[in-house]
């Protein structure tokens, strides 16, 4: 497989695809560009090497052209961080976009238009009546499919090499995101050192593991989390859940949960989970008290009760101070440590000590030897908000490509690159 770091970018044309899903203000500011600078190692290698670049992305979920979406808005931002002037064409599939591209000269930078304008980058159709029948539907779907053939090998066309630095649409099988590789030669496309970097702490965490290995679960539903618990089940060493999901396993165990969090539909599941988990010799590591509200609210009144106690009317929003000594003695004995998902709201800063608490003894393993991966929107989040980030191994930009990951599944975007 071909590496970014063996290949001379010289006098080549390459079609980078990058994540530059950035929120932006009302007044279209970049409020957070962490995923435009993520990128910039991959992008300046290129440059560096006197080649050029066509930059493609999406931005947001348009369900085709419409202003609020449009990558003009942070063109300007990506020509100041990446230090060469970025061109723009205002219609990926546009003759400005294939006479730019053509024209591009080395060491300059074409960005293209939202790759998601077109619904052939998704290969879904649009517009379809909310009443249209399956064979309508059938047909669009094998229209806009068909159009995507064109699509995708209009992209390419643009390019030399192919470069996919976006790990967080690596579980798509887009146009721009899979299917386009199909158009290089092995020795013509690869990953960004970004995408790269993600593989392989995937990688690291999955198959290279020192043990002991504790994987931290939270989130707010049992159900979005399944696959992703069964497989760690037959990895792990300690499984931590948290988060709202807690109370789905408390209830089923027969405990009293207040008005906290449930997934009535999903006690069977818990009690399920388990009782693999004793199978499988793996520590199921559960909150043994909560941070209770009267409301969901910064500003309620709180108290700490056993996680089985809570009373009705009260919600719990948080673990408490014993559930946090409890977490942070399994995270500071592991060797490997996978955190996905916060222990409460901690947008909420009145209840956001126990993730916080887990954050630092993350952190503290880290220290002393222990591998730390952290993705998915909410933990990522988190340590960001703490100020943790660079306190641990891996902070992945991916979620549910890193969910999907984890739960064993093959990405389109990783085996794309590898075929």
């Amino acid at each position: 497989m071909q590496t970014i770091d063996q290949f001379n970018f010289a006098g080549k044309k390459a079609f980078v695809r990058v994540d530059f899903n950035v929120p932006l203000d009302e007044n279209f500011n970049i409020t957070d560009d962490n995923r435009i600078r993520a990128a910039l190692p991959t992008l300046k290698k290129i440059i560096a090497d006197g080649g050029s670049l066509i930059i493609g992305s999406h931005l947001g979920r348009p369900k085709g052209v419409t202003d609020k979406y449009s990558l003009k808005h942070i063109v300007n931002h990506v020509s100041k961080v990446l230090g060469v002037e970025v061109q723009f064409a205002n219609d990926c599939m546009g003759e400005e976009a294939v006479a730019k591209a053509a024209a591009l000269k080395p060491g300059e930078a074409l960005l293209l238009e939202n790759l998601r304008f077109y619904a052939e980058e998704e290969g879904k159709p649009r517009g379809l009546a909310e009443d249209a029948t399956d064979e309508e539907k059938a047909a669009a779907k094998k229209a806009v499919k068909e159009s995507q053939k064109e699509f995708t090998k209009k992209l390419a066309s643009y390019a030399d090499c192919y470069v996919n630095d976006a790990f967080g649409t690596a579980h798509r099988a887009h146009a721009s995101t899979a299917l386009i590789a199909k158009y290089f030669d092995v020795n013509n496309k690869m990953f960004g050192y970004l995408m790269e970097k993600e593989v392989k702490a995937v990688d690291k965490v999955l198959n290279d593991i020192k043990r002991p290995f504790t994987a931290i679960m939270g989130g707010s539903k049992v159900s979005s989390k399944i696959e992703i618990i069964e497989n760690l089940l037959s990895k792990v060493d300690n499984l931590i859940i948290t988060g709202g999901m807690t109370f789905t396993f408390t209830k089923a165990l027969g405990g009293k949960i207040g008005s906290s969090l449930c997934e009535d539909d999903k006690l069977d599941l818990a009690l399920e989970l388990i009782e693999k988990a004793k199978k499988n010799n793996v520590e199921l590591v559960i909150a043994v008290d909560a941070k209770v509200a009267d409301s969901f609210s910064n500003d309620a009144n709180t108290q700490f009760v056993d996680a089985d106690q809570i009373p009705d009317g009260w919600s719990g929003l948080d673990i408490g101070p014993k559930t946090e000594e409890l977490y942070a003695q399994v995270i500071k004995a592991s060797k490997t440590i996978l955190w996905n998902g916060p222990t409460g709201v901690f947008e909420f800063d009145n209840f956001s000590h126990g993730s916080r608490s887990v954050g630092e003894a993350i952190v503290e393993a880290t220290k002393h030897g222990a591998f730390s991966l952290v993705g998915g929107g909410d933990s990522v989040a988190c340590v960001n908000k703490f100020g943790l980030a660079d306190g641990v191994s891996y902070v992945s930009s991916g979620g549910g490509a890193l969910l999907e990951a984890i739960e064993g599944k093959v990405l389109p975007g990783i085996a794309a690159i590898k075929e």
